[in-house]
């Protein structure tokens, strides 16, 4: 059902505006926040991918003079606003070069304690307030034998917009669920039975490829922000100190960098056991 607005302050399009301002749309998208409840997603195939987790979709915006058919998903019952490139700019602070966006329901978060059991292999983060790197390391995770996500207060929404396309729509499919503020919120983790490992480049951290553990045992990894990583209190929570071993002048990678690299190594390690 397509409808052409030529008014970036049409109310019918609020919810797209100022999506490039990430900790605007965080606190508007969070509890209590006037959007509350919605989230948007870019793009034809994260769209898709949206659609095929379960998530209901609401509206589409897209540039008018786009030819090319709407996805499957975007049924002929939902809102598909059309505008011009310069009203798209003053709607979004950016011109929409990946077909659309669409404005979706939130689902429930589960509590940790919820998906935990069925989760085999998990990634903990810590501080990643970056939505590109958060996309990054949801990716690799899809991609990598990691089955769920744990999330502290301070790290960034999975569901925001450039995570969610960052990461290909891959966050709408993994199981996550936010902790209390770590150390204390590993007590829910290390209760459900799980190895923790904190990546890190400190000196006293042990090469994470000489690790092995049996297929079936439940392994945390731990990733921290980018540059402080993670806390002292949380590292000294954890069961081991882990390294990505560097060489050259260089003494870490970037996280979701890094973090793609151990969830192959903890992949090898369950192989190699």
């Amino acid at each position: 059902m397509r409808i052409d607005v030529d008014d970036p302050l049409d109310p019918r399009i609020e919810v797209y505006q100022g999506l490039r301002d990430h900790v605007l749309r965080r606190r508007r998208e969070g509890p209590g926040g006037d959007m509350a409840g919605v989230f948007v997603a870019e793009g034809d195939l994260v769209v898709e991918r949206a659609v095929a987790a379960g998530y209901q979709l609401v509206s589409v915006l897209i540039d008018g003079k786009r030819t090319r058919s709407l996805p499957a998903a975007v049924g002929d019952d939902i809102p598909v606003f059309a505008a011009g490139p310069d009203v798209l700019q003053r709607i979004t602070g950016y011109h929409l070069h990946r077909g659309m966006l669409a404005c979706f329901v939130r689902k429930h978060v589960p509590d940790p304690a919820e998906i935990l059991p069925s989760l085999r292999s998990i990634v903990v983060c810590e501080g990643v307030q970056n939505p590109t790197n958060l996309g990054v390391i949801i990716r690799c995770a899809a991609g990598l034998d990691i089955d769920g996500l744990l999330l502290d207060p301070t790290t960034a929404d999975p569901l925001y917009r450039r995570a969610g396309r960052v990461s290909m729509g891959e966050a709408f499919k993994l199981p996550h669920a936010r902790l209390p503020a770590l150390p204390d919120g590993l007590d829910v983790i290390h209760e459900h039975g799980f190895t923790t490992l904190a990546l890190t480049p400190a000196d006293d951290s042990v090469d994470i490829g000489t690790l092995r553990f049996d297929p079936e045992e439940r392994v945390a990894i731990l990733l921290g922000s980018e540059g402080p990583g993670l806390s002292d209190e949380t590292m000294a929570a954890v069961h081991h100190r882990v390294a990505i071993p560097m060489t050259g002048t260089v003494d870490s990678l970037n996280v979701g960098v890094a973090a793609g690299i151990a969830f192959f190594a903890l992949r090898h390690a369950r192989r190699a056991s």
